[in-house]
């Protein structure tokens, strides 16, 4: 899919896998997490927003979520999004896009 080292420091990176948007993040701590691009209170990018720390947030009006989680962790999100596994092999990132998290 990609290496880690082609992954920005603190911003999030499209992917698009099978026809679906994948925002794609390196934290600080090197951690890489994979949540939806789409924000769940507006349809935007997350990817476009802002990364700190373990949250991304969405431009549009400033929603924040959980990186691990994809609960929302600021207003005016309600609604999680989906965070999906990844697996770091060889210095490549593969993403599954099975939810760890069940959005109902």
């Amino acid at each position: 899919m990609c290496r880690v080292d082609e992954l920005p420091d603190d911003e999030a990176a499209v992917a698009e896998i099978d026809g679906h948007r994948v925002a794609i993040v390196r934290t600080d701590d090197g951690v890489v997490h994979a949540v939806d691009d789409t924000c769940s209170h507006q349809n935007v990018s997350l990817a476009e927003g802002e990364v700190d720390g373990c949250t991304i947030e969405c431009w549009l009006h400033g929603s924040r979520f959980d990186l691990r989680t994809g609960e929302p962790t600021g207003l005016p999100a309600t609604q999680p999004i989906a965070v999906y596994p990844v697996r770091v092999e060889d210095d490549e990132v593969f993403v599954s896009l099975t939810p760890q998290n069940p959005i109902s």
